[in-house]
């Protein structure tokens, strides 16, 4: 079932693409939805930190 998900939203991406899109262009959307579904992911597990904590760690206001 996850695999056509995966194909539904592929296709999607794809449809959203300019007719001059590169390759480039479609691996960078593939990477950003990739990227922000596992931030999605590691929120919905509670494995992520607070703004104020990260800031502290870094010695950041």
């Amino acid at each position: 079932m996850e695999t056509t998900k995966v194909k539904d939203e592929a296709k999607i991406l794809i449809e959203e693409l300019s007719d001059d899109a590169s390759w480039d262009d479609l691996m960078y959307k593939i990477y950003v939805r990739k990227a922000i579904d596992s931030g999605l992911k590691d929120s919905e597990n509670n494995k992520t930190q607070k703004l104020n904590e990260v800031r502290s760690k870094f010695g950041l206001k």
